[in-house]
Parts: structure tokens; C-alpha cells; sequence
């Protein structure tokens, strides 16, 4: 099994403490480096690169919004999980925007942060339920007109579904559909959009407000 490096950032020590005594013995992971803020973060990584970081969002001197957008900038292969008290849906969105791949809420149990570590390593999206829960219900408010109008409501529909990380054949039995036909709406959101994947779909809601 493949190693998956990790870089821990938090202004609190003992959070930083709390993470790695959570997965210190956690395989396949190896924390390799822990800052107290993004400057500090960021001079690290250009020395040696993390496959996974796991940053607070509230700190000093730069925060985890900047050290996102730094990072993804320089180092776009790097997976970038947000660590926060609170999933209050404009910091949602913002940390959307500035590309990571996950986002967990400090209270949450070993079980699933290992679970978030390894789906973001391998290349998915891993958001806690309180945070998927704000997410889904600024999709579920609908967006204005002239913002929805190039998307049929089956679409709109079937994004909502999607949002909900359903599987083509989930799709179908919710709407009783073929699997066929969901894979056909998915083709045409993803051209109508321009978007290539899941991330991309959401980033373009919020980018034309509807998730505001």
C-alpha cells in the first residue's frame, strides 16, 4: 500500500497534538511536517511536497483560504482538506472556489477523517455531514432564473442528485429512469456547464450564485 504524506496546519499546537496521535499509527499515513500558520506552511512545502494537507482556515499571518490558493496554485497535484469549527456555506463556497478537496469539521471522529484522507488521496471529494447538509440546502434553494435557465428541471434535478455523491444507477431508481438516460443528462449538464467533474459543477453554482 502506497504511502500518503501528510502536512498538518493549525495555529493551536494541541489540535496539531490531537491529529497526530489520531493517525500517527494510522497506516497507510505519515505525517511528515506540522506548521502553526500558512507562511510557515507554505516555505515547508516548497521543500518537500505533502500528498495530502490538512490546514485550519482561521489563523495568523495567512490563513487557510490564502494557503489554499497558494498551494494550489504552485502545486496543483497536492490535496488540500479543510479543518474548521464551523461549515458556515460562504467559507464552503470560498474554499471551493480556492480548490479543495475536502472539508471536516474539528469535531469529528477518527473513523472519518481517516475515511476523508484516503477518499481526497485517491482523487474524490469528502465533505462531513454538516457541512453536506449546508451545501444541500443552498442547492436546494433555487438559484434565479436567467441562472437556471440553460438547465432542463430534470437537470437541475439530477445536479442535486449528483451533488449528494448518488451513483449513475442510484440516479435512475430515484427518478426512475434508465441508467442510460441518467448518463445521457449527465453528458449534457457537464457540456451546458462546461464542466468536466463533480468539483467543477459545484464551483460553477457558486460562481453564478446559485449556492449563495
Amino acid at each position: 500500500m502506497d504511502i500518503i504524506r501528510l502536512h498538518i496546519v493549525d495555529d493551536h499546537q494541541m489540535m496539531i497534538d490531537g491529529l497526530r496521535a489520531l493517525l500517527g499509527d494510522e497506516a497507510p499515513f505519515k505525517i511528515i511536517a506540522e506548521s502553526n500558520n500558512g507562511k510557515v506552511a507554505l516555505a515547508k512545502i516548497e521543500l518537500e511536497q505533502p500528498d495530502v494537507l490538512l490546514t485550519d482556515i482561521s489563523m495568523p499571518e495567512m490563513n487557510g483560504l490564502e494557503l489554499t490558493k497558494a498551494v494550489k496554485e504552485k502545486f496543483p497535484n497536492i490535496k488540500v482538506i479543510a479543518l474548521s469549527m464551523f461549515g458556515e456555506r460562504n467559507t464552503i463556497s470560498e474554499m471551493l472556489l480556492a480548490g479543495i478537496s475536502g472539508y471536516i469539521v474539528k469535531n469529528t471522529g477518527k473513523q472519518e477523517l481517516v475515511q476523508a484522507i484516503n477518499k481526497v488521496a485517491s482523487g474524490g471529494m469528502f465533505f462531513s455531514d454538516e457541512v453536506s447538509a449546508e451545501m444541500m440546502k443552498a442547492i436546494s434553494n433555487p438559484p434565479a432564473k436567467e441562472e437556471i435557465i440553460s438547465l432542463t428541471p430534470r437537470e437541475i434535478e439530477i445536479v442535486k442528485l449528483i451533488a449528494k455523491e448518488y451513483s449513475n444507477l442510484k440516479i435512475a431508481d430515484a427518478l426512475f429512469i434508465s441508467e442510460r438516460t441518467v448518463e445521457t443528462h449527465r453528458k449534457n449538464i457537464f457540456r451546458k456547464t462546461n464542466t468536466k467533474s463533480v468539483v467543477g459543477l459545484i464551483k460553477y453554482a457558486i460562481e453564478k450564485k446559485m449556492l449563495d
